[in-house]
Parts: C-alpha cells; structure tokens; sequence
C-alpha cells in the first residue's frame, strides 16, 4: 500500500481573494476554500492575533 500524495503548502495564483492564505491551506488539508475563509472570518471575532497570524502566513507561505 502506498502512502497518499500530499500537496505542498502554497499560495495559489488563481482563486485568492486577498493573498490565497486560506485557498492554499484548503487545498493542503483538503478542505473546501469557502469553509477555510468563514472559519478565517469567525475567527477574528474572537480575541486575539488572527489578522496578524494571516498576515505572517501570507509573508511566509511561498506562492505558485
């Protein structure tokens, strides 16, 4: 048995809104891109850095 392909962790160029932070990380764990963006949404109404951690991955994650 082979072990699956994983997709490695990239911004794509086609389908981003802002930076492709969430299409890339839906596509890496194989999630849909809408689900990935309202939970990004959600998110930043609770307390905390997440506006800063979106902006960190956007800067770190490599684009295609």
């Amino acid at each position: 048995m082979s072990a699956p392909a994983t997709t490695r962790l990239s911004r794509p160029r086609h389908g981003r809104m802002i930076g492709g932070v969430c299409a890339g990380l839906a596509r890496r764990w194989g999630m849909r891109t809408g689900t990935v963006r309202l939970l990004a949404v959600l998110s930043c109404l609770l307390p905390g850095p997440q506006f800063v951690a979106y902006l960190i991955l956007w800067a770190i994650i490599p684009s295609e």
